[in-house]
């Protein structure tokens, strides 16, 4: 097989990729972009990289670039990422996919007309606890799916200032995704409630005056309902990115405390379980990242490595499934239209928020015949 060319975008967070790429049997990482000097020095000469970009439109130009993995502030990943198509790249672009409706629909469009690929790196559906449920689902053992339920409360303090009062719902892919892929299906219409206030000053910047957001979504073509809290700012709460699956054989939910370990529920009776490592499912070459990372060391923690526990050792499958996406002429998961789907269902929760709870529907991206088939999770 080939190899497939990258350019990371963004060395915060971002940085996390570039041993994983490095040592993938089917990837070359070729360059890095990051916009100030020293930090990009740094970064490039530690891993030795032979390729330095200040400015990202630079980057676009290089002609050995296959493809490339946005890791940078929420505001520029719909600009990036339409740059980047219609620059003839693949693209990788961290959560959330666009800030508005508009955004999404103009990113699905590039991807059409490009023909390139685009994957939201959605670390919820790669998590070992999303692989663990999913396993038991596939094998029969939850039965039919009764209602779903998502959470991903976080103290936002001491973020990049872009972050200060936003939208709860604007960030909600990490609650919302897990439940859409376990149920097969597409998010179609939300009634959501904002609760308390944040301060006036965080308030201001967005507009959003919620401290906690909670919406019920329809299911598109189904029976289910799912339920998604979403919290940022001056709620106390430990960090949790957590899903419930109620099932009429067993449930699984999510574990109170960090520490602790989650439930299954048989009937009434529930016991704590284990959850393994599905390292073996990946190239023997990139197993350890399930495990360890970039940010391992006490002095060099990036805070969504750290709140988030390693994102469930999800960034090597992240990884391998976008390479392996484009190497095999495949549509990686989730494509462009269930990512556009998974960041409209935040969007369009927080209108109805704004609106005391409202119904809204959410649009469609493409043809209705094929949103049963997209939304279709692949992993097993």
């Amino acid at each position: 097989m080939k190899k497939l060319k990258i350019g990371i975008a963004g060395l915060g967070f971002g940085a996390e990729f570039i041993p994983i790429y490095q040592l993938h049997p089917h990837a070359e990482l070729m360059a890095v972009c990051q916009r100030s000097a020293e930090k990009l020095g740094r970064i490039a000469d530690h891993f030795g990289i032979p390729k330095r970009y200040s400015r990202y439109e630079d980057m676009l130009l290089d002609p050995d670039i296959d493809a490339i993995h946005i890791n940078t502030p929420i505001p520029d990943h719909a600009e990036q990422s339409i740059a980047a198509l219609r620059a003839g790249k693949h693209v990788a672009c961290t959560v959330p996919m666009a800030t508005s409706i508009e955004d999404c629909h103009r990113i699905v469009e590039a991807q059409q007309q490009s023909g390139k690929q685009y994957m939201m790196m959605e670390t919820a559906v790669y998590t070992r606890e999303f692989f663990y449920v999913k396993e038991l689902l596939d094998q029969g053992k939850l039965g039919r799916i009764q209602f779903l339920r998502g959470a991903h409360q976080q103290e936002m303090a001491g973020w990049p200032g872009y972050w200060e009062g936003l939208p709860p719902m604007h960030y909600a892919t990490h609650a919302v995704s897990p439940l859409l892929a376990l149920a097969c299906r597409e998010a179609d219409s939300v009634n959501c409630l904002g609760s308390g206030r944040i301060g006036t000053r965080l308030a201001e910047k967005y507009g959003s005056p919620f401290a906690v957001e909670s919406a019920l979504f329809r299911l598109r073509d189904s029976e289910l309902a799912m339920e998604v809290t979403r919290s940022l700012f001056e709620t106390s709460r430990e960090y949790v990115e957590s899903f419930n699956v109620y099932g009429d054989r067993m449930s699984f939910e999510w574990q109170q405390l960090e520490r602790e370990a989650p439930v299954l529920f048989a009937g009434e009776t529930g016991e704590r379980v284990r959850i393994p490592d599905y390292a073996d499912r990946l190239p023997k070459e990139i197993r350890k990242f399930t495990m360890q990372g970039v940010y391992d060391a006490s002095e060099n923690r990036h805070l969504s490595f750290t709140q988030g526990s390693g994102h469930g050792g999800s960034h090597p499958h992240l990884a391998h499934e976008f390479v392996m996406s484009i190497i095999e002429e495949r549509r990686p998961f989730p494509d462009v239209y269930t990512s556009a789907n998974w960041t409209s269902a935040g969007l369009c929760a927080h209108e109805s928020a704004m609106n005391r709870g409202v119904t809204v529907q959410l649009p469609h991206f493409g043809t209705t015949g094929q949103i049963e088939e997209r939304a279709r999770c692949p992993i097993r």
